[in-house]
């Protein structure tokens, strides 16, 4: 129930924010705008703000997550852990899929400007990066929240929010994204997310859990073992 909930209330922005942009409405042009302007007059008088920018934007890559979630699944495998090995898999490559094809439905074009400081090509809303860092951690907080405790569980929670913000700002600083097609990306994501969280959870017939606990909080031991998945099974035998 509560993914279901989580789903209608980032599913309902997400698509009146496509539609907006879609529609061109004014209001929301008038704010893109704005935003871009003011942090590219910024951006391009100040290039250790754009380095910073450049290395932030960077981790949010398609490279820098394959970079991530590939060990993490063959970490998963070793530890007899394929269900959640698929979850990552599924949610990675579902949402690569899917920005890709809202991108080509809405194809709309990046900002132009005269003195850009980068260059990206394709289309523009939703964000790619915004979207993989919302889908990029909150997969590996699922993953990993059931041997995460007390402090550390709460610093894994503020850095990936922190993460998430500034990749997003990233974009709209280095003049390739506008407000809204970062927004896009996040709602996006999000929603992915709980369409996923709900299909492994809910409709997998397993128990209902907070989320907060992870996808699979019952594997915590088998997470936390120092022993792979097949070691385990023998010394139980």
């Amino acid at each position: 129930m509560l993914a279901a909930v989580a789903l209608a209330l980032v599913a309902v922005p997400g698509a009146l924010t496509l539609l907006l942009v879609d529609e061109r409405w004014a209001s929301l042009l008038r704010v893109d705008n704005g935003a871009r302007g003011s942090l590219h007059n910024f951006a391009v008088t100040h290039t250790g703000f754009v380095g910073a920018m450049q290395l932030i934007s960077d981790f949010g890559s398609a490279l820098s997550w394959q970079i991530v979630l590939v060990p993490v699944v063959g970490w998963l495998l070793w530890r007899r852990l394929p269900r959640l090995a698929l979850f990552v898999v599924i949610t990675a490559a579902g949402s690569s899929l899917l920005n890709t094809v809202v991108k080509t439905s809405v194809h709309r074009l990046r900002p132009v400007l005269t003195h850009p400081v980068a260059h990206e090509p394709g289309s523009s809303f939703p964000s790619g990066h915004a979207q993989a860092a919302i889908v990029g951690y909150v997969v590996l907080l699922l993953v990993f929240l059931p041997i995460l405790h007390g402090v550390w569980r709460r610093a894994a929670v503020t850095f990936a929010v922190l993460m998430v913000l500034a990749i997003g700002f990233s974009r709209i600083a280095l003049g390739v994204h506008y407000l809204s097609d970062v927004l896009g990306g996040y709602f996006l994501g999000a929603a992915w997310m709980a369409a996923l969280f709900n299909a492994f959870r809910v409709e997998g017939g397993r128990r209902p859990v907070d989320v907060r606990e992870g996808l699979e909080p019952e594997q915590g031991p088998r997470l936390s073992s120092t022993t792979s998945g097949d070691e385990k099974l023998d010394d139980s035998q």
